[in-house]
């Protein structure tokens, strides 16, 4: 029997415009911040449309290839793209997805939730201590090219647990360990969630972890947005942009840190005066 919690939402007219509100949402960080938009995606399907986190996550991933393919474009224009930094990160990042995909369904939902909850406390601290450079350039050697693979190893294996496309790992990372500018480290973390968000929806749709026609609606919403986030992204102050987006996170992290403690496993009371404990 199907549980109210893992049962999946009715495809009614309030789904459909909660779906669109989230991916305008979503687009809109996505180009602003570099992300997949995950944050966003996420929090508000399980909290508005009532998904369980493995749905939401797995909706999201594949919300996020849309969403990331505009804001690559976007970038690209402006020539805030690298390349091959971009590729040594996906090819680690797809085949870390795979392994976050496959722990996905062994995992409890509360167990989830709480790590959500601890990777935005540290997306949340990384806001602050990262001082982003417009001027910085990457460089690139033997010893940050393997860096890039495991820092695109771990980020596939959170994109493919949690739903989100890494770029909230990556943009700081990008900065504060390799020195890249702000724009180009946003640039780069968009065009490396392409094939990670790919993998990992291909190893969610088997194990159906995946609303299709949400994601549909979610990415397309956020295409539309995307564009405008990237533009904003180079008239904004970046520390201003970290503190307003550090600022929403701390109320998504509040926001699932509840939902996790209403559904920690309670023992069952047993009868007045016995002292058995439920099994």
């Amino acid at each position: 029997m199907t549980s109210p919690e893992t049962a999946r939402p009715l495809h009614d007219a309030r789904f459909f415009l909660t779906c669109i509100g989230i991916g305008l949402l979503a687009g809109l960080l996505s180009g602003l911040f570099g992300v997949g938009g995950g944050t966003v995606i996420v929090p508000f399907l399980v909290l508005f449309l009532r998904f369980d986190q493995r749905l939401a996550a797995g909706t999201s991933l594949a919300a996020i290839v849309p969403t990331a393919t505009v804001g690559v474009i976007s970038y690209a224009v402006h020539g805030s793209v690298a390349w091959i930094p971009a590729l040594l990160l996906a090819a680690g990042a797809v085949f870390g997805a795979q392994i976050g995909t496959w722990l996905l369904p062994r995992l409890s939902l509360t167990v989830l939730r709480w790590a959500f909850v601890g990777f935005l406390a540290a997306v949340i601290v990384s806001l602050f201590i990262v001082i982003p450079s417009r001027d910085a350039e990457f460089s690139l050697t033997w010893l940050s090219g393997v860096l890039l693979v495991v820092l695109g190893v771990v980020t596939g294996i959170l994109s493919g647990l949690i739903g989100v496309g890494g770029g909230i790992i990556v943009v700081p990372a990008l900065m504060v360990l390799f020195g890249t500018s702000d724009l180009v480290a946003k640039g780069t973390s968009l065009l490396m969630m392409i094939p990670t968000a790919v993998s990992g929806t291909v190893g969610n749709i088997r194990r159906r972890n995946v609303d299709l026609v949400a994601a549909a609606i979610v990415g397309l919403a956020a295409c539309t947005t995307t564009a405008l986030g990237a533009w904003a992204a180079t008239l904004i102050d970046p520390f201003v942009g970290n503190m307003l987006f550090a600022a929403y996170l701390v109320i998504i992290a509040v926001q699932m840190g509840l939902r996790a403690w209403r559904g920690r496993p309670r023992p069952e009371a047993g009868p007045a005066g016995s002292g058995d404990a439920a099994r």
